[in-house]
This record gives C-alpha cells, structure tokens and sequence, in this order.
C-alpha cells in the first residue's frame, strides 16, 4: 500500500471557535480532529458533564499541501501553527496517543514544559541519544546548551529544544 502525503497540521482558531472550525471542515470533507476532555462543571443548582477543546483555539487537520490553502480560508481560522518557519507536522502515532488517552481519562489538563538553566535532561535523538545531561543555557526559542557528564569529562553541546526532554 502507497503512503499518502496527507500530514498532520495545527490550525490556530479564533478564541472558542473549535468545534465550530471543526464541524466546517467536516462539512467540506476534511479530515479534522478537535481533543475533546470532559470535565464537570459545577452550577448553583447542579453539576454536569461537558465536552471542552483540550488544546484552546487549536483543531488538527490531515491534509496534503494542496489542501492546505483552502483549509486556511474556513472560517474561524487564523493561520496554521508554524515551527521553525514551516507549518508544524503532528506525527500520527502522536494524536493516536491524544485519542487513546482522551479514551481512558477525563479532565485532562495540559502544561508545555517549560526548560530552563540547571534542569535535568535526556535526549531523545541523534548518536547521544539516551544520554542525561544538565542544561546550562536556553538560546532563543528553540536550542539549548547541555552539559553531559561522561567517562569524567564535561562535554558541553548545542540542541534543539525539540531533541531533550526534561527528566
């Protein structure tokens, strides 16, 4: 079987338009995927279970490039979600996980993970990959510095943001 060009994008909505940007590209076709955590609210007079976006003012879309203009201009869209100058790319097997996760929990909450100076972390990619390390500096939004003890010696290195992860 042939392997589509279809990725996975982020789509920045206006505030509280989700579901509403979500049931538009529905209607045209696309497939679209707004989390939904559910989360009981409490009123004076009772308690009772809604459906929220996870992710505020953010649907994904599976489409190939070509499409990726026409699902720009749905209503309630602002702009796709960019990373390093390009729109960012969700891996599948990434909102399998939001899915089967969503499937099993409900009030969900979500934090970005913030890395800072003196922070332990692991790489997750490239020939030390596995290797801890301690962050010695953040350089702009997407790079920092790691200090990696090993065989006695300090090695220092640059990363991306995107190749630690915060231990």
């Amino acid at each position: 079987m042939e392997k589509t060009n279809k990725n996975w994008y982020v789509l920045y909505t206006k505030p509280r338009w989700e579901k509403k940007v979500f049931k538009s590209l529905d209607q045209k076709g696309v497939e679209a995927y707004c989390p939904l955590n559910k989360v009981r609210r409490k009123w004076t007079d009772r308690i009772k279970t809604i459906e929220e976006p996870l992710f505020k003012s953010y649907v994904f879309v599976y489409v190939i490039a070509t499409e990726m203009t026409e699902v720009r201009y749905v209503d309630g869209v602002l702009n796709y979600v960019y990373w390093n100058g390009k729109p960012a790319i969700v891996k599948d097997e990434e909102i399998i996980e939001i899915r089967k996760f969503l499937s099993e929990y409900d009030d969900v909450s979500v934090s970005s993970i913030d890395i800072k100076p003196a922070d332990q972390v692991m790489l997750n990619t490239g020939v030390m990959m596995g290797a801890t390390g301690r962050v010695l500096r953040v350089i702009g939004n997407n790079t920092v510095e790691v200090r990696i003890d090993s065989l006695g010696f300090v090695l220092t290195a640059k990363f991306e943001k995107k190749s630690v992860v915060k231990i």
